[in-house]
């Protein structure tokens, strides 16, 4: 679940393909009632925004702000007060729209007696995910999540970041275009957390969108193009993160270490135009995050092998395909998109008979000295009547069969 290791942690700007709305939002209000339907809790009021495609888009609050309420009424969850919701184009309640999102909720709600392969092959058939592409997509999330040492446990037993990890993995097996996280990095130590930061941004750059609810602020900053603050319900701020947090009023010159004299000469040339008590002259300081990682890189060399969550894994390699519309590999999504072809219901048989199971009909072929038929080749639906010799040998085995259990014919 990681990018290259030398990779700085950078939001992922995609000036190409931003033209894409993916998420539409205008008026959206959301009021909920007593029993008595009287107004209780105005949870959303009025708020405006858009996704484009290829965005990390961060939802910011305080607990109780109306954060949750609109990423479960973009899920088709909630349905709004008032307002307009608009999801690749659809009502969030549109089936096939669905099938192109991917959700980690805020807490991971999962089988606790189903193993990691077990409970991704389970989200894979919601959806009807063929038996082979199920197997290779698990295998490969299994190996990105750091649970490759762990696949044979349930996943009851897992900790709280473990339980993440594979919640981030079923969010992501039916390789959607939109990605919801909420809260994706809790409970995990900070080795999973950066790579879970790596993974969105590699999502990003191959023209996933991804939305983030995240209390860590340090982890949104760091992968977030565009964020909204909400309070209250509303949105109170909202912007390019490079915009919102510059400091216009001061300027940072960064050099590398300078000579005394030379740092004293820079220092009287400031001081003609500031004051003493404004200048500050420091050494710059990585972050916590950033030393961590290099300790536990250094001392990874000498690591024994682990029974939970491993780390430095590859991103799944479906999920490094391309991600653009016209991609040609993506045949869920046309099966799911395309519109089914009306069916045409078969002619009625003018000789209405039972189908004969396989099974069974194996069995009469051995009781008659026959050789079963083979099996008919896939074409559109028919129903004929059965030819007389077929009848007539059918008739004579159900007799055969009958002696044999003692029982007379019907």
């Amino acid at each position: 679940m990681n990018t290259p290791q030398a990779a700085s942690l950078e939001p992922a700007t995609q000036a190409t393909t931003a033209s894409e709305v993916v998420v539409s939002v205008r008026g959206l209000t959301k009021v909920f009632k007593d029993f008595w339907g009287r107004p209780k809790a105005r949870a959303v009021d009025g708020v405006d925004f858009e996704v484009r495609r290829g965005e990390v888009f961060g939802l910011l609050g305080p607990n109780g702000s109306g954060k949750s309420t609109t990423v479960k009424m973009l899920l088709g969850l909630l349905h709004q007060t008032k307002g307009h919701i608009e999801v690749f184009g659809h009502s969030p309640r549109h089936v096939l729209t669905k099938s192109r999102i991917g959700y980690l909720p805020e807490e991971s709600y999962l089988y606790r007696y189903l193993n990691s392969g077990e409970t991704l092959d389970f989200f894979g058939r919601l959806f009807e995910l063929p038996a082979g592409e199920r197997r290779q997509r698990a295998e490969q999330l299994i190996e990105m999540v750091g649970l490759s040492q762990a696949r044979t446990r349930s996943v009851g037993e897992f900790s709280k970041g473990m339980q993440r990890r594979i919640g981030l993995a079923q969010a992501l097996i039916n390789d959607p275009d939109l990605i919801i996280l909420d809260e994706p990095t809790s409970g995990l130590d900070p080795i999973g957390c950066r790579e879970v930061k790596d993974l969105i941004l590699a999502l990003a750059r191959r023209g996933k969108t991804v939305i983030l609810c995240s209390h860590l602020l340090a982890d949104v900053e760091d992968v977030c193009d565009r964020v909204v603050i909400y309070y209250g319900g509303r949105i109170q701020a909202m912007g390019p993160l490079g915009d919102l947090l510059a400091n216009r009023e001061s300027v940072r010159i960064t050099t590398p270490a300078l000579p005394r004299e030379t740092l004293r000469q820079v220092l009287e040339v400031i001081r003609r135009d500031v004051a003493e008590d404004k200048i500050r002259v420091d050494n710059p300081t990585q972050n916590l995050e950033s030393y961590f990682l290099e300790v536990v890189r250094q001392a990874r060399a000498n690591a024994s092998a682990t029974s939970g969550a491993t780390s430095d894994n590859r991103v799944a390699a479906y999920l490094r395909a391309d991600a653009s519309p016209e991609k040609a590999g993506d045949k869920l999504l046309e099966r799911l998109t395309q519109a089914r072809p009306a069916e045409t219901a078969p002619a009625p048989s003018p000789v209405a008979s039972a189908p004969v199971p396989a099974l069974e009909t194996g069995r009469l072929a051995a009781l008659t000295g026959k050789s079963p038929a083979p099996a008919p080749v896939e074409t559109a639906p028919a129903v004929s009547a059965p030819a007389p010799a077929r009848e007539a040998d059918l008739k004579q085995a159900n007799e055969k069969l009958s002696a044999l259990l003692g029982k007379k014919p019907q």
